[in-house]
């Protein structure tokens, strides 16, 4: 697709260049499109091999960024803690994804379910802690199971901690390595779905079927979708995800992670105001893929359809899974997506396949 400006194809810029990267500069190929990776290790990277073009820089290098935000149309972020100033100074050149107001809301635990509390939203119960004392008084005043988590960069069970009421406070609080910590109520919860919704710069929104998602060890295992739940919590999951989308002024895609509890509530997780991995089974199973909505946003084009064709699923396949990578090559039905990662490790991402049930 080219600008109507210079007639030249258009170009979006992607900060980070990770599989999520890599999968929207594939989705934005297959438009027409071109994708430019910056991020500290573009070279050599999941989204850097695919990408048109690469800038290996820091997030803090200001003439690199400038001349990267010279070189594109648009820009959107592969992850949620893009530091403040980088779109600052993007956003003086180029429209910016998903939004200041987006990134800045989802970067913070408490921000975010503060947002979702206001919007009348359901939520588990929630502390702000900042001391030890003040993890022992909400532990007091929980009484039951909890988790503790820092309120910034956790992610995939990383940074968190469960507790009971009879655990040493002190001693989990100085685990964590932070003052900036938010304690929530354990829920058991029946099941757990996520909500994807696309918004554009005129507000409309378009919504895909919602997955239900089984996680490992605080990572992401499978997802099948559509998630077998009601056409009611369907509803709410979804009318609840275009309040928050419309909240923080969103420009792009963002999925919404939710409990389901046994008597039928929905309570919010968080947000991730970018593609999902729970929705990766959307590239094959979807009219239009998560990434390929992305970039028709991005480059201006109207919303693709989001049928589902059929029920899916999705596994993840982590560094420990990699020795049946042969296996699945020779499976009919099995859909592989391998991220081009330079080195397997216990608990990393390394790809994922789907397939149709």
């Amino acid at each position: 697709m080219m600008t109507a400006e210079t007639g030249n194809p258009i170009t979006i810029g992607v900060l980070g260049s990770g599989q999520l990267g890599r999968m929207i500069a594939i989705a934005a190929a297959q438009l027409g499109v071109r994708a430019h990776i910056y991020a500290p290790d573009a070279n050599n990277s999941p989204a850097g091999d695919i990408a048109y073009a690469t800038t290996t820089a820091a997030y803090d290098d200001d003439a690199a960024l400038t001349a990267f935000a010279q070189s594109i149309d648009v820009v959107t972020s592969e992850f949620e803690n893009v530091p403040a100033r980088v779109m600052e100074i993007l956003a003086a050149h180029c429209p910016v994804s998903p939004g200041q107001a987006a990134l800045h809301t989802a970067q913070n635990r408490i921000r975010e379910k503060t947002m979702a509390r206001e919007l009348g939203i359901d939520t588990p119960r929630f502390w702000h802690v900042t001391s030890s004392n003040e993890l022992t008084a909400a532990i007091a005043a929980l009484a039951g199971p909890a988790i503790l988590k820092t309120c910034e960069m956790g992610y995939d069970g990383k940074g968190q901690a469960r507790i009971t009421p009879t655990d040493n406070a002190d001693e989990i609080f100085a685990s964590l390595g932070s003052d900036n910590l938010i304690l929530e109520e354990m829920i058991a919860f029946e099941r757990e779905v996520s909500f994807l919704v696309a918004r554009d710069k005129n507000g409309t929104v378009s919504h895909f079927p919602p997955a239900q998602n089984d996680h490992r060890n605080g990572i992401l295992a499978r997802s099948v979708a559509p998630a077998p739940i009601s056409e009611d919590l369907i509803a709410a999951g979804q009318a609840a995800t275009a309040k928050l989308a419309n909240a923080v002024d969103l420009f792009g895609v963002m999925a919404l992670e939710s409990f389901i509890t046994a008597d039928g509530r929905l309570l919010f997780n968080e947000i991730a105001p970018r593609p999902h991995n729970s929705f990766h089974w959307t590239i094959e199973g979807c009219a239009t893929s998560q990434f390929t909505q992305l970039a028709r946003l991005l480059a201006g084009m109207p919303f693709g359809a989001t049928q589902s064709y059929g029920t899916w699923q999705m596994d993840n396949l982590l560094g420990e899974d990699m020795d049946t990578v042969p296996d699945l090559t020779a499976t009919n039905g099995v859909h592989i997506h391998l991220y081009g990662k330079a080195e397997a490790k216990t608990g990393r991402k390394m790809g994922h396949v789907t397939r149709q049930l």
